[in-house]
């Protein structure tokens, strides 16, 4: 029911603003990876990983080079990638907690403006048991629906199909499968009356890493990959390890990537797909010594982000420095859609920008926080609430005892020297500070110990702070 009251007023609206113009408006593919880091691709830079794939497409493609997640973990990023809200907002900033929003959602937004709309692959919003039915109502409007909540067991990979509670298998590797389907929905598309927006989200590259087909695992020995300088020592047998399957997971994805593109041009739709490229959130993979996300270093937060329509951003690939972040997503993909956007968004429209236009980041600076740690960083484990910014040049962020962390990304691109304590860099954190400072005001966020968000959403977590699977 209250899809059906947000497509009807945004009906109302934009019949009213003559903006419902279906023939015009360019289709709509999203493509993410879980886990992704931005540093994990041959473009970025990283001396192990074949990305053949991605790198063509990034010399074609607005690449915004420090774009970060919001909150770095799975299920925030999704929620602020369907609502355009920020974590607190729209209040999941666990894993595993249902999203229940009266926001104006990503698909009804689109299905109004005259889009028909599908979803592919993992989901991670339901908070429900992991493996269990989405029912219609909580599917958010997406028409087309091939998904599961969450998996990470990639060639065993359940699924449901629209509205039928039957449990189906994807075949072999799910992300290969899954690719397949898109490129079938993409044909079958191609030339309707009707847009379409599809969303394809893959489980891999999160690990278990050594789960890829064989043939991409074979590229890659640990002994002869070459580790980031901030890895330890002591974490270098194991960082060897998990990076050969990461990057045999990034790489057979590299390949799906290649899948698709090919699939727009067979079908003569390539130059009006606006075809977004990214992840949820980093990895750590050993860097400072540590695993996977949650974390406030470049691995964790910072994500892959390319934007490729040549329509409407031309053919030459561009590099845009400015951060972005995760809910920026949603009104920056209206915006070069043509759809207005909702009132309910607080993210910035980057699609002027990326034609030329002012930069709607003001401070070129984006937000990054922890409300509620959990999991691998728990207090227990070394883990804490933070809020911080990350700007073109530096890393800052503040825990609720005070400044924690400051880092010259630019002389410093491994963040191996905490500058928070260095007397020449005082005026530099008052700076810094006072940025984050407005920036929470301007967010409405009152920094507050986990448990009082956990309390104002009345959400029930265990010991290590996961909610677990709510019913």
């Amino acid at each position: 029911m209250r899809i059906m009251k947000q497509l009807l007023a945004l009906l109302i609206v934009l019949v009213a603003a003559g903006a419902v113009d279906a023939a015009k408006k360019p289709n709509i593919l999203i493509v993410f990876g879980d886990m992704w880091r931005a540093q994990a691709t041959g473009y970025a830079g990283d001396p192990n990983v074949k990305t053949p794939q991605l790198d063509k497409l990034a010399a074609r493609s607005a690449d915004l080079f420090n774009a970060v997640s919001s909150q770095p973990v799975c299920c925030p990023f999704r929620a602020s990638l369907i609502t355009g809200q920020r974590p607190l907002t729209h209040g999941v900033f666990l894993n595993d907690v249902p999203l229940q929003t009266n926001a104006t959602t990503l698909a009804p937004a689109l299905i109004a403006a005259g889009y028909t709309t599908g979803y592919i692959g993992k989901w991670h919003l339901d908070g429900n048991h992991r493996e269990s039915y989405i029912p219609k109502e909580r599917q958010h409007g997406f028409e087309y629906w091939k998904v599961l909540d969450c998996t990470h067991d990639y060639n065993h990979s359940p699924y449901f199909e629209g509205d039928d509670p039957t449990k189906q298998f994807w075949e072999g590797y799910d992300a290969f499968a899954q690719t397949a389907d898109a490129q079938k929905y993409i044909r079958d598309h191609a030339k309707g009356d009707k847009p379409f927006a599809l969303v394809l989200s893959w489980g891999p590259p999160h690990n278990p890493y050594q789960t890829a087909p064989k043939e991409y695992r074979d590229m890659y020995d640990p002994a002869s990959l070459k580790l980031r300088e901030n890895v330890p020592a002591e974490h270098e047998k194991q960082s060897r390890i998990d990076l050969a399957g990461y990057y045999a997971h990034c790489t057979a994805l590299d390949h799906c990537i290649g899948e698709l593109m090919d699939t727009l041009r067979e079908t003569g739709i390539e130059r009006d797909t606006i075809v977004v490229f990214t992840s949820d959130h980093g990895a750590m993979l050993g860097s400072q010594g540590m695993i996977r996300k949650q974390k406030p270093w470049d691995e964790s937060i910072r994500t892959p982000m390319l934007w490729h329509y040549p329509a409407g951003l031309g053919e030459d690939g561009k590099r845009i420095d400015t951060p972005m972040n995760s809910e920026d997503i949603m009104p920056t993909l209206l915006g070069l859609a043509g759809v207005p956007i909702p009132d309910t968004v607080e993210g910035l429209d980057y699609s002027g920008y990326m034609k030329g236009g002012d930069n709607p980041n003001k401070d070129n600076a984006a937000l990054i926080t922890c409300p509620a740690p959990f999991g691998e960083w728990t207090r227990a484990r070394g883990g804490k609430e933070f809020r911080g910014v990350r700007t073109e040049r530096y890393t800052y962020a503040r825990d609720l005892n005070g400044p924690w962390l400051l880092y010259d990304n630019q002389t410093d691109p491994y963040q191996l020297r905490n500058l928070i304590d260095d007397p020449a860099a005082n005026d530099l954190k008052t700076k810094l500070d006072a940025l984050l400072t407005r920036r929470l005001a301007e967010t409405h966020d009152d920094f507050k110990p986990a448990q009082v968000y956990i309390d104002r959403w009345h959400w029930k977590v265990q010991a290590d702070g996961t909610a677990g699977y709510t019913k």
